[in-house]
């Protein structure tokens, strides 16, 4: 059987298409696409890691941070007086892979993508 016939909401008519339309709205930015690979990358992170990993101001990823908590993609971890922030689970970054790899092909000038390619 078809696993995609198996999950629930896949329908056009499906519930969840305006909040699936939410969290791509909420992965459009940049910035929150380099804190979801950083956060892939690293597992956890603090506010002020993460804003040198993606080269911003530890105000504005606090922003982000923020978005991404009440969306229920990270959630943070107190240890001492430090917040670490790390992935919720795999999905953001499902979304965050996919989507990388369709921006290849959109640059690939019609030879394969990397990720076509066996690792070597």
């Amino acid at each position: 059987m078809d696993a995609d016939k198996q999950i629930r909401g896949l329908d056009p008519d499906s519930e969840f298409v305006d909040l699936a339309a939410e969290v791509f709205s909420l992965l459009s930015d940049p910035t929150r696409v380099r804190i979801i690979l950083a956060l892939r990358r690293a597992g956890e992170l603090s506010v002020n890691a993460l804003a040198e990993t993606v080269d911003k101001k530890p105000s504005g990823v606090s922003q982000h941070l923020a978005r991404l908590r009440m969306a229920r993609m990270v959630t943070t971890r107190r240890e001492g007086t430090s917040v670490l922030y790390k992935l919720t689970d795999e999905h953001a970054i499902a979304l965050v892979v996919e989507a990388v790899k369709q921006a290849e092909h959109a640059v690939a000038n019609g030879q394969a993508p990397r990720h076509h390619h066996a690792p070597g």
